[in-house]
């Protein structure tokens, strides 16, 4: 057995949120090491679709341009909407519309500087990879965490290359668990899963056909098809060849997902595939087949001791709604600063049970969201009557940017406006001629917004931040500022006047806001800067 070196995070799980957090750590200058049991990032599509919310993340690392250009999100960049069919070659039996659901292309310009993208699992955790390899993250594929024990001081953890069989002890100041559904981690630390499985079961099937003919002119994110041989899904991959099925299976299917494989082989599939389509001829080439379930799921504690959950090994949710990989993305984002500023000395360890606090209650709401969502969807063909809205459902616009991080009482507010704890609010601005807006001041620390009347803000600012041995950008928005705005409009979405002030946090919540100037402008941002640090 031999000895590693120590590093300041260490991340169990290569997939979507393990990237993620080696992304926004290193971005934030934290080594860290992922570790992943595969030999390399999976190759099937999975999941689809970056959230506005996510993509103001992405947005934020510098990574827009390059998901846009994806081959998967060059394809599909004008699908929108969900249908419901017989078959793809069959009558359509109508499209899929409710108050809260909002299309992949409605314009979010007075919400967001960004949009949704449509690009694969695979293809976008490339691109996180490439980026955090750039940002000075480190990865291990082909090694598994063997075990770990917590001390005063950090984590031992033993690792097993999965090449060789050999092992070593690797020190890490914290542990981020981003092992999945099945977290290894989450059990032998003991913290149940609170919720329920068995909200459906399918077999995700990725197959090649041409069925360009078939699609037509159509540009759907989703087909429901409905007909007396099977009950599914088509999703379009390139709009063109490539596609996913999601059959739903029955309860005399096979149960454990071994027999599931060993009931569906690849000519049974493509016999699926073939009903789906309408087409009996088609020719259907079976890339491969991935049993899952949905469940609703909420692990009873995101932290214990050093040791925090992140993305399916905190909260499980249907796919309805598109909420569960972004929402692990945003747990990610939430935990790399709060990591950041503690490695760094800026902020107090206490500062870390704000990740429990803050996202355990949001992801137990967005998995409600989703459960009711997947309720309300389609369970056979035609029209038939419209039922009411489940009670308690909120519309998507509010899932992505209405939430507010409080004590108690209900996550959702339909009207934030820059209430503390909530998304600091999109403003368009022009800088230089160029249009850009307020999200883009975030990320890289604390950020103080001032209005047209800035005043004694810059001075207290700079004061209040050297005092605390912390770095905090000043933005002055209209009056003259380098950030031009119209009149009031600044003021009108933080909730505050252009005498005022707004403290933002590098994840792009508020922390604080003043509505005008105190009497102490230095004393006051000092006290919200070192609440805002845990300290």
């Amino acid at each position: 057995m031999t000895e590693q070196p120590q590093v300041p995070v260490l991340v169990v799980g290569g997939s979507l949120v393990g990237l993620s957090t080696a992304l926004f750590l290193a971005r934030r200058g934290v080594a860290c090491l992922v570790l992943e049991q595969r030999a390399g990032l999976s190759a099937h599509p999975r999941t689809r679709g970056v959230n506005p919310r996510s993509m103001e993340l992405l947005r934020a690392a510098g990574l827009e341009d390059e998901l846009r250009a994806l081959p998967s999100a060059r394809a599909l960049a004008r699908n929108s909407g969900l249908r419901l069919a017989s078959s793809l070659a069959g009558p359509e039996l109508g499209s899929f519309q409710e108050e809260y659901y909002r299309e992949v292309s409605s314009d979010l310009g007075a919400l967001s500087p960004t949009s949704w993208c449509l690009c694969h699992q695979n293809e976008l955790e490339g691109v996180l990879r490439r980026a955090a390899e750039r940002a000075g993250a480190e990865f291990r594929f082909g090694s598994e965490l063997v075990s770990c024990a917590q001390d005063a001081d950090g984590v031992t953890a033993l690792v097993r290359d999965g090449a060789d069989g050999t092992t070593s002890r690797l020190r890490t100041r914290y542990l981020v668990a981003a092992d999945g559904a099945r977290s290894g981690l989450r059990r032998r630390l003991g913290i149940p899963f609170d919720g329920t499985g068995g909200l459906g079961r399918f077999l995700a099937i990725h197959f090649r056909a041409d069925l360009a003919e078939e699609l037509g002119e159509r540009r759907f994110v989703m087909c429901y098809t409905f007909n007396d041989r099977v009950r599914g899904a088509l999703i379009p991959l390139d709009n063109a060849s490539e596609w996913r099925l999601d059959v739903i299976l029955g309860p005399d299917d096979p149960g454990t997902p071994e027999e599931v494989l060993a009931a569906f082989p690849p000519e049974r599939c493509a016999e699926l595939v073939r009903a789906a389509s309408g087409v009996p001829d088609l020719a259907v080439r079976v890339l491969g087949a991935v049993p899952w379930e949905a469940a609703a799921k909420v692990a009873r504690r995101f932290r214990a001791g050093r040791v925090f959950l992140a993305g399916d090994a905190a909260h499980v949710m249907p796919p309805s709604g598109a909420f569960g990989s972004n929402s692990g993305v945003q747990d990610a984002h939430n935990l790399a600063w709060k990591l950041a500023a503690v490695l760094a000395g800026q902020a107090s360890p206490g500062l870390l049970d704000s990740y429990e606090a803050e996202r355990r209650p949001l992801g137990a709401a967005t998995v409600r969201q989703a459960v009711l969502r997947q309720r309300d969807r389609p369970r056979h063909g035609g029209r038939g009557a419209r039922r009411a809205l489940p009670p308690g459902l909120v519309d998507d616009t509010t899932v992505w940017f209405g939430w507010r991080h409080t004590v108690g009482g209900d996550v959702w507010v339909t009207d934030p406006r820059g209430l503390p704890g909530t998304r600091a609010p999109h403003v368009p601005l022009l800088r230089d001629g160029t249009e850009c807006s307020t999200l883009d001041l975030f990320g890289d620390g604390p950020v103080l917004l001032t209005g047209s009347r800035p005043g004694p803000w810059p001075a207290a600012a700079e004061a209040a931040a050297r005092r605390l041995g912390v770095p905090l950008q000043v933005h002055g928005i209209g009056g003259g500022g380098a950030y031009g705005a119209p009149d009031g409009e600044w003021a009108k979405a933080y909730g505050t006047t252009d005498a005022g002030a707004v403290l933002v946090r590098p994840d792009g919540v508020v922390a604080w806001r003043s509505a005008g100037t105190p009497d102490d402008a230095e004393d006051a941002l000092r006290t919200a800067l070192a609440r805002m640090l845990g300290r």
